[in-house]
């Protein structure tokens, strides 16, 4: 299997409900690194993936509406737990649709799979991946 990733960063705030977190129930600052890899069994005809470029900027689009927000403001996230798991999953769907729909300068079908990893630290992370198909 193949692999391209790009990266970016968001910068939020949020809080959690629930003992389980400690101190995390108060509301707190994070800068998570974002990492989406999009996967192929083969490469196109121009010897690629998907188009490095393009799939940066759609992951920047998709991160921008999250980034320097408070996302317990935020109305879709009301009472959810946007933990490092929720949040890769959220990202991962939004990312979906533009490798699906070709936006990434390949035919969506081509591509199998997408992983989202979000880093919290440099020794903690979680990730999302799922078939695209």
């Amino acid at each position: 299997m193949f692999t391209v990733e790009v990266r970016d960063h968001i910068m939020i705030a949020h809080s959690f409900h629930g003992e389980v977190f400690g101190p995390a129930q108060r509301l707190h600052g994070a800068t998570f690194v974002v990492d989406a890899a999009f996967m192929s069994e083969a490469l196109d005809a121009n010897g690629i993936v998907i188009d490095i470029g393009r799939a940066h900027d759609a992951l920047k689009a998709v991160l921008t509406p999250l980034n320097y927000r408070n996302l317990d403001e935020v109305p879709e996230f009301r009472g959810i737990n946007t933990t490092t798991e929720f949040l890769s999953k959220h990202i991962h769907d939004a990312l979906a649709k533009p490798a699906r729909d070709g936006a990434l300068g390949r035919p969506g079908r081509e591509l199998k799979g997408l992983r989202i990893t979000i880093s919290e630290s440099h020794v903690a992370r979680a990730q999302y991946e799922a078939p695209l198909w």
